[in-house]
C-alpha cells in the first residue's frame, strides 16, 4: 500500500504542474489518454487503462485489464488546432482577409492510476486537462473604432480536473462507481488570466453478460467563476457608465452517455458504441452565448493478432454547438444580456463566432499498443478533426457585417502503462 500512495503521490504532483487543454466536442476532449481516443473516445462500457476508466465510467474501475491488480498510466496529448478567421465591416471599411490564429500547439499531460482496496472495491484517480479552446488574433486588426483600448480577439480557457474515484462490484456481472470531480479553470480574454474553482460528481455503472457490457454515466453540471475576465459592458459610447472589469461564470454542463460493447472470447477483439447527451444550453455562460445541445456519437474497436500487439481505429461524430444567428444589427439592436451585463451586439456575436470557435464536428483516430514487458506497455494516438466553418451575417449602420471561422484539428498522443 506504501508504494501505491506513493506513485499516487508522484504523478499527481506531475499533473498538477500543468494543464492546458483544448476543444473537440464543443469545447471538451472527445476522451482521455492515447486508447480511448485512438478508439474514437470510446470507454463508457468497456474502457481499457485506468485514465479512460476514471474518464469514462468510474464503474469500469471492476472490470478491465488492469484487474485484480494494479496499474498506473502517464499519457501527453499534443494537441495541434488550426483556427482562421475573416470579419468584414463596411461601415468601418474593415476587410481583415483569412486570418490564423497562433494559438496551435498545446500540451496535455493525464495520468490515471487503479488499484485494489478489497476484492471487491476498487480505488481510481486521474488528473487532466479536460475542456479548453482559445484563438490569439493579437494585432490582426481593429474591429471597432467606437471601442476604446485593447481590441484584440485572444481567448484562452483551460479546465484541469482531477477526479479520485470509488467502485463496487455487487455481483460478478454488475459493478457501481463514483468520481468526486475538483475543477481548476482559467479563462483569458485579452486582458487578464483569471482562475477558479468548481466540484461535481461523476456515477457510472455496467453490466456485464458473457462477451456483451452495458455501460451507463452521468456527470453533473460543474460552475466556476472567473472574476474581473474582462469589459463586457464598457463601451464608451453605447454605454458610458458601464466601465469597469465583470465576472463571467462558465459552467461545464451535465452530461449522460450510454455505451455498448462486445468482445471476444479470447479477447482478440473488441468493437465498442457510445451516445453522449451535453447540455450546453443548460450551462452558464454557454446558453449566455447560445450554445445548442449535442449528441455525440462514437464507434471504436481494437483488434490483437498477437496478444502484445494491439490495433485501434475509430470515428466521433458530434454536430457544432455554436447557434448561427443572422440578421441582426450590431449598432441599433439592444445590447446582448450576458449574466447581467450589456454587450454591444457586433462585439457579442464577434466573441461568439471568432473568439469560441468550437464548431468541428467530424473525428477519424486510430493507434497502435504494444506491450514491451509482463508489466510495462505503449500506446500510441492520432486524431484528426475535419475542418468545420461557421459564417454569420448581419449589418452595422446600415452597411453589411459577415463574421467567418474555421476550424480543423490533429492530435497526437503518447501513452506509458505499467502494471503491477
Amino acid at each position: 500500500m506504501k508504494k501505491n500512495l506513493a506513485v499516487f503521490l508522484t504523478v499527481s504532483m506531475i499533473i498538477l504542474s500543468a494543464g492546458i487543454s483544448a476543444a473537440t466536442n464543443g469545447d471538451n476532449l472527445i476522451s482521455i489518454g492515447p486508447i480511448s481516443r485512438a478508439m474514437g473516445g470510446v470507454g463508457v462500457a468497456a474502457p481499457q487503462d485506468a485514465i479512460s476508466a476514471v474518464f469514462s465510467n468510474p464503474a469500469a474501475m471492476c472490470f478491465g485489464p488492469y484487474c485484480p491488480g494494479s496499474e498506473v498510466n502517464v499519457a501527453t496529448t499534443v494537441f495541434l488546432p488550426k483556427a482562421r478567421t475573416r470579419i468584414t465591416n463596411s461601415a468601418f471599411g474593415l476587410d481583415t482577409g483569412w486570418k490564423t490564429s497562433d494559438s496551435d500547439f498545446y500540451v496535455i499531460p493525464a495520468i490515471g492510476i487503479s488499484t485494489p482496496i478489497t476484492q471487491n472495491l476498487r480505488f481510481g484517480f486521474a488528473a487532466y486537462g479536460v475542456s479548453g479552446l482559445g484563438v490569439d488574433y493579437k494585432d490582426e486588426f481593429d474591429l471597432d473604432p467606437l471601442q476604446a483600448g485593447n481590441q484584440d480577439v485572444y481567448t484562452n480557457l483551460s479546465i484541469l480536473k482531477v477526479a479520485p474515484n470509488l467502485s463496487y462490484l455487487v455481483t460478478p456481472n454488475f459493478s457501481i462507481g463514483a468520481s468526486v470531480h475538483f475543477d481548476y479553470g482559467s479563462l483569458d480574454l485579452g486582458e487578464d488570466t483569471e482562475s477558479g474553482f468548481g466540484i461535481g460528481a461523476q456515477l457510472g455503472a455496467i453490466y456485464k453478460q458473457g462477451p456483451v457490457s452495458l455501460g451507463l454515466v452521468y456527470v453533473s453540471p460543474q460552475r466556476i467563476n472567473h472574476k474581473d475576465v474582462a469589459e463586457f459592458d464598457g463601451h464608451p459610447v453605447l454605454n458610458p457608465a458601464g466601465l469597469g472589469k465583470d465576472d463571467l461564470v462558465l459552467e461545464s454542463p451535465q452530461t449522460l452517455a450510454i455505451g455498448v460493447a462486445y468482445e471476444s472470447a479470447k479477447k482478440v477483439f473488441l468493437v465498442e458504441a457510445n451516445a453522449k447527451w451535453i447540455d450546453w444550453s443548460g450551462a452558464e455562460g454557454y446558453k449566455d452565448f447560445e450554445w445548442n445541445d449535442q449528441w455525440v456519437f462514437s464507434l471504436g474497436a481494437q483488434y490483437k493478432p498477437v496478444p502484445a500487439l494491439a490495433l485501434r481505429a475509430g470515428v466521433n461524430h458530434g454536430r457544432n454547438p455554436v447557434e448561427e444567428n443572422n440578421g441582426w444589427d450590431g449598432f441599433s439592436d439592444p445590447p446582448v444580456d450576458v449574466q447581467g451585463k450589456k454587450v454591444n451586439r457586433f462585439q457579442y456575436e464577434v466573441l461568439r463566432i471568432t473568439g469560441f470557435p468550437a464548431v468541428v464536428e467530424t473525428h477519424v483516430t486510430a493507434g497502435i499498443g504494444y506491450q514491451i514487458t509482463r508489466n510495462i506497455s505503449l500506446d500510441l494516438g492520432y486524431t484528426h478533426g475535419f475542418k468545420n466553418s461557421i459564417k454569420e451575417t448581419g449589418t452595422f449602420l446600415g452597411a453589411p457585417v459577415t463574421i467567418e471561422s474555421s476550424l480543423s484539428e490533429d492530435s497526437i498522443d503518447f501513452g506509458l502503462t505499467w502494471r503491477f
